[in-house]
């Protein structure tokens, strides 16, 4: 499993976001992996094992409201975040073409 996880939701249909697709992103803005959500809104990105640093989630958000005909103020989501131990990360981010929150998941 790889070390890092997430999950989207689209709050507007109360639904999990299959097909947002998310790239994984070092500090130096370098992609590290990519995926697309499956029918639950889940993806899981990069290694097995990432070392401690900063890193960023991009979510391609205008694709994913446009394919339903949608448009959206966040074309790109992006979450910044540090890892500084070997756990299992979870970040999560719950979307509407208006509005998104994100939080540290277990």
């Amino acid at each position: 499993m790889p070390q890092l996880t997430t999950h989207v939701l689209d709050t507007t249909r109360g639904a999990p976001a299959a097909g947002v697709a998310v790239t994984l992103a070092d500090a130096l803005g370098v992609v590290l992996a990519s995926a697309v959500t499956d029918a639950d809104g889940r993806a899981g990105l990069g290694p097995d094992r990432l070392v401690d640093g900063d890193y960023a989630l991009r979510f391609a958000t205008r694709e994913f409201f446009a394919a339903r005909g949608t448009q959206t103020f966040f074309p790109l989501i992006t979450v910044e975040f540090t890892i500084a131990d070997d756990r299992h990360h979870h970040v999560p981010i719950l979307m509407s073409p208006f509005a998104y929150s994100t939080y540290r998941g277990s």
